[in-house]
């Protein structure tokens, strides 16, 4: 046989290969496309609707407690915010039929206060009629509570103001925590570095509690409805949650949309006044794994995202210095 029809034999079995690779890389060109797209949209939804969290509300009431982190919430602005924004990142800001499929795959929302958080997710009540009714609405305000073995307990905020009772002397006492520490036994209140620790991890083990409580009651409904993917509590980095204890806010994840060969999960958090940090973005340059920033401006397709360089470097990426820094 000629080289000529060799060539031509291994054209033939050669072509339905590369076929193949063209078309899964289009598809995966394509997801990664979505994916960066839906981060947008839920980045600018959740930054969105916390900064009109705090617009519009009468801040009056909250202004004698001398904190600049309690301030008065406007949550039905907040919540309306998030979803026109959302609806018109995903492109279906005039499909009613679109809106309504999206916003089955957002379980909840939750809005940080300053002691206490709400949760804006499904909710069953008799109606007018006595026949059941189910629909997001505001739960009440859960508050960031604590109690220790001596059966003191404590209601803590987003900054040192607290109001505690006193087990031993059973009385209560609000204030700062420096300012009433002397007032009482509770140990807590003598330790400045453990009270920090405590109040931030109580505050986080509330919110992940409730979140885990309502995703198991929205799996529940959603299973009747004919919705097959079973939601599961969000992966947040470490660095996120403690953004949580920083000021007030909005939490809102995505859970489940079909997307290609894959369904899209995320997650995004809103300060009312906190700059979050830019994503870290884990992609291929070559053969190599690296990580940069996505403030950086680099275009190398990314595999993966993570909440800290730390994370990335876990993974085995290693760092990408942005034009004309250090990193």
């Amino acid at each position: 046989m000629k080289w000529i029809e060799w060539a031509i034999v291994g054209a033939l079995i050669f072509l339905p290969f590369a076929t193949v690779n063209r078309n899964e890389t289009d598809m995966l060109r394509r997801t990664l496309l979505s994916e960066l797209q839906y981060d947008a949209a839920l980045d600018a939804a959740v930054d969105d609707a916390a900064r009109l969290l705090v617009v519009n509300a009468s801040q009056q009431q909250e202004a004698q407690y001398g904190s600049a982190k309690r301030v008065a919430l406007n949550k039905e602005e907040a919540i309306a915010t998030f979803y026109r924004t959302l609806d018109a990142g995903f492109g279906i800001a005039d499909d009613l039929v679109t809106q309504g499929a999206l916003h089955r795959y957002i379980p909840a929302v939750v809005i940080v206060g300053y002691d206490g958080f709400y949760v804006y997710a499904e909710q069953e009540w008799a109606g007018a009629d006595g026949k059941a009714v189910m629909k997001p609405a505001w739960g009440t305000k859960k508050p960031y509570a604590y109690s220790d073995s001596a059966g003191n307990s404590l209601s803590f905020t987003l900054d040192q103001q607290v109001l505690a009772y006193d087990a031993a002397s059973r009385s209560w006492h609000e204030g700062l925590r420096q300012d009433i520490r002397q007032q009482t036994t509770i140990p807590l209140l003598q330790d400045a570095a453990l009270f920090e620790q405590v109040r931030r991890s109580t505050i986080v083990r509330a919110i992940q509690d409730e979140l885990a409580y309502q995703i198991n009651r929205y799996n529940e409904e959603v299973s009747r409805n004919g919705i097959s993917y079973t939601f599961t509590f969000p992966l947040i980095s470490n660095e996120d949650w403690n953004n949580t204890v920083d000021d007030v806010g909005v939490l809102a994840f995505v859970q489940g949309i079909p997307m290609g060969t894959k369904v899209y999960n995320s997650y995004a958090l809103g300060g009312s006044r906190f700059v979050k940090r830019p994503t870290i973005i884990g992609a291929r340059k070559g053969s190599m794994k690296v990580y940069y920033r996505s403030s950086c401006g680099y275009t190398y397709p990314a595999e993966e995202t993570f909440a800290s360089e730390q994370s990335a470097a876990r993974k085995g990426y290693m760092p990408l210095p942005c034009p004309g820094s250090a990193f």
